[in-house]
């Protein structure tokens, strides 16, 4: 994959110096300038919400967030281990608030709990990464945070067909995971 990005970035380069060599730095000045204010704006957004779920993880809110969730997150994932619960918990919760790349740390972690050592994914892996994958998104706080930066006039506009449409991939998502895990049980009998 490294060789195709880098064979598209030399031929984009080659192609802008053989049509107009003036615009080739000025390109590269004014993309590199806007990715760094992207990226700053980005990070700010990540630092406050990281900041707040080390909050909910100090303050004790994440054991409750787990003993709200734990009947669903048993239903789907079919654990007894009370910190895989928690991970689990913390790990959906910020996907529902559009925190991704925030959820990332404890769905590494939820894994690794989940792990059993045979080298193969478990149903209950599977399961996590087709939630974290589709999860729905009650505040889509990251792309209404690239709206914003983009210049729109109402970037919280997004809410209501976000939600909608992360409702109904979750839930084809847990079908499908459900419904793999019941044919390939069978195969194996």
């Amino acid at each position: 994959m490294n060789r195709i990005w880098f064979m598209m970035i030399v031929g984009s380069l080659a192609f802008l110096l053989w049509s107009d060599p003036s615009l080739a730095l000025n390109s590269m000045v004014d993309a590199a300038a806007e990715a760094f204010s992207l990226s700053l704006e980005l990070c700010a957004v990540y630092a406050v919400w990281l900041g707040i779920l080390e909050i909910v993880e100090a303050s004790g809110l994440s054991d409750k967030l787990a003993k709200a969730l734990r009947p669903i997150i048993r239903k789907l994932f079919k654990i007894e281990d009370k910190e895989a619960e928690k991970m689990i918990a913390l790990n959906m919760s910020a996907n529902m608030l559009g925190l991704g790349n925030a959820a990332t740390p404890m769905g590494i972690n939820a894994m690794k709990r989940l792990d059993d050592g045979s080298g193969k994914a478990t149903p209950a892996m599977i399961m996590l990464i087709v939630l974290n994958s589709t999860s729905i998104q009650l505040l889509p706080t990251t792309v209404i945070g690239l709206r914003a930066s983009a210049g729109s006039t109402s970037p919280s506009d997004i809410i209501l067909p976000t939600l909608l449409a992360t409702i109904c991939t979750c839930l084809l998502g847990i079908f499908l995971v459900k419904a793999c895990h019941k044919i390939f049980r069978r195969k194996k009998k």
